[in-house]
């Protein structure tokens, strides 16, 4: 078999449930390679609709898309995880396939790329049709996450990102299974910069990224790359136990002068152990985050499982 062509770009777009996009995908996609040699891999996060078999009518109508298929829905930081892995462009652009990451844009990307840059993410200066809660929440959450972590996390960015072919093979050898993309890319370096971008309207469909998916990948990102809720659980600590010392002292002063004990009633005395208990709990819950994290890291289970991969510039089905 002769070797395969040199792909310059490869494009790493997760699916899950996304039937009503792809059409008008493949397009923008189709234009974008087009310009630039390159792939798209596809990949299939567990589909419940008709997402798996268009895309294996495109994977077998044009060569230059791969469908990559998990066999259930991992979530999509797995997926994009997968993706990397069949990726074999020299740059790689990682983005979403509801067209909120415009692919109109990664021309840019692969100018900076060429200037020799290794990483160029998408920064978004503005966000259409969302609401004032949700640019508040994300706007105070990435700027919480980059002092929590002492990383120099880029505000206001999300996965869609180039990465050189280096950062992708570093980022493909890192063994852990708790992953989060955009934290990982800063964590380990190399020339960073950013491409501004007004982030569109979802194309069409529903939201799959729920508050509660949101949320989820927000307090992943914190636990997976920072240690602070654990210094958290200790500061909690150290303020009960001196507010009791500080009381200690307080009621033996008070006895020395001759005064007589306080009326004891049952309010301050159910606040009290209401205030120990809810302190008790939120630590053991920060630990039990942890020692979650440890105990999958342990069993060495795969990241994500393939089901099938089919098409590509390889010509072949795995």
């Amino acid at each position: 078999m002769p070797p395969a062509r040199p792909v310059e770009l490869s494009l790493v777009v997760p699916l899950y449930n996304e039937e009503e996009n792809l059409p008008e995908l493949r397009s923008r996609l189709g234009s974008l390679l087009d310009r630039f040699p390159g792939e798209a891999v596809l990949v299939n996060d567990g589909s419940r609709d008709r997402t798996a078999e268009m895309m294996d009518e495109l994977a077998d109508d044009d060569p230059r898309f791969r469908a990559v298929h998990l066999s259930r829905n991992f979530g999509h930081q797995a997926a994009v995880a997968a993706g990397l892995q069949y990726s074999r462009g020299q740059a790689v652009v990682v983005m979403d396939a509801d067209l909120q990451d415009p692919p109109e844009l990664v021309p840019q990307l692969i100018e900076r790329w060429r200037e020799g840059y290794e990483v160029v993410y998408a920064r978004r200066a503005g966000r259409e049709r969302e609401g004032i809660a949700k640019r508040a929440l994300a706007w105070a959450y990435y700027r919480i996450l980059r002092r929590l972590v002492g990383l120099d996390l880029p505000a206001d960015t999300g996965d869609f990102c180039l990465m050189d072919r280096q950062v992708v093979d570093l980022l493909n050898a890192m063994p852990e299974r708790n992953r989060y993309i955009r934290g990982l890319r800063a964590w380990v370096g190399f020339r960073q910069t950013a491409v501004e971008f007004v982030r569109p309207a979802r194309h069409a469909g529903t939201v799959k990224y729920t508050f509660r998916r949101s949320l989820g990948l927000a307090l992943n990102g914190i636990i997976s790359l920072s240690k602070a809720p654990l210094r958290l659980a200790t500061y909690f600590g150290f303020v009960v136990s001196l507010a009791s010392f500080v009381l200690a002292l307080y009621y033996f002063f008070w006895r020395l002068q001759g005064r007589e004990a306080f009326v004891k009633g049952w309010a301050s005395t159910v606040i009290i152990m209401l205030f120990l208990g809810g302190v008790q709990l939120l630590t053991i819950g920060i630990i039990g985050e942890y020692l979650s994290r440890i105990y999958d890291e342990v069993k060495q289970r795969p990241l994500y499982v393939v089901r099938a991969a089919r098409g590509g510039l390889g010509g072949r089905d795995d």
